[in-house]
């Protein structure tokens, strides 16, 4: 009984640790994404200088508290599948880090233009996407792996909103070439940030192996309505 207690304390710690983690990642998503669009670079630097060297700190302590348990503590089915789903949320978190540094990198890019910066709904894509990572944190927390398939369908959403803000910036190049720069600048922000949604799928595809026991990679367009 002492023993199963401790297991759970540790499980509970290392899903608060993960939670924190993502809390970071979001705060280091939205920032970069103002300091690009707002043209900020104090702002970049604190994400690419303070916030990421956290996250991939935090990685690094998940994996070590995950790989720990394993050792110490052999947890047995359910409580394995978590343990080893955490081993992989944290990269993706950390994988998110990246990404936003990636966003924040944008800012001298975007800073260089002298001109209005095309009309399309980055703010919006961005918060759809860490709506996706809080979601699945929060199916994490609840064991709730209905919510996680939500997850899968929002991807979707996501995907089509580049798509539309791509054919906008295209059709914005064609008719002021001299905005050419600071188009491709766009289209890179939200091709972040839909890599940034493929992440947030991949943690709620942990949260329903967890809980499911079962793998729903690579066929996630089944998932929301597929019976196993």
């Amino acid at each position: 009984m002492v023993v199963r207690r401790q297991l759970g304390e540790e499980l509970d710690q290392l899903t608060e640790r993960i939670l924190f983690m993502g809390g970071l990642v979001e705060s280091a998503v939205q920032k970069g994404l103002r300091a690009a669009l707002e043209r900020q670079p104090g702002l970049a630097q604190s994400v690419i200088g303070e916030i990421e060297p956290e996250i991939n700190a935090l990685e690094l302590e998940i994996d070590r508290r995950a790989l720990d348990l394993m050792a110490l503590q052999q947890p047995m089915a359910v409580d394995l599948r978590f343990v080893a789903a955490a081993l992989k949320i944290s990269n993706d978190l950390e994988r998110m880090g990246d990404l936003a540094v990636n966003i924040a990198e944008g800012t001298p890019r975007l800073l260089s233009q002298s001109h209005n910066l095309p009309a399309v709904d980055l703010p919006l894509m961005s918060r759809l996407s860490t709506q996706m990572l809080r979601s699945a944190l929060d199916a994490l927390v609840r064991r709730d792996s209905g919510l996680a398939r939500q997850v899968l369908v929002s991807d979707d959403q996501v995907d089509t909103m580049r798509d539309e803000i791509f054919d906008e910036l295209m059709r914005a190049m064609a008719r002021t070439p001299e905005r050419i720069e600071a188009c491709v600048a766009l289209m890179f922000l939200a091709r972040n940030l839909e890599r940034i949604a493929d992440h947030a799928t991949n943690i709620a595809e942990d949260v329903i192996f967890w809980v499911e026991g079962v793998d729903v990679r690579h066929h996630s367009a089944e998932a929301p309505g597929a019976a196993h």
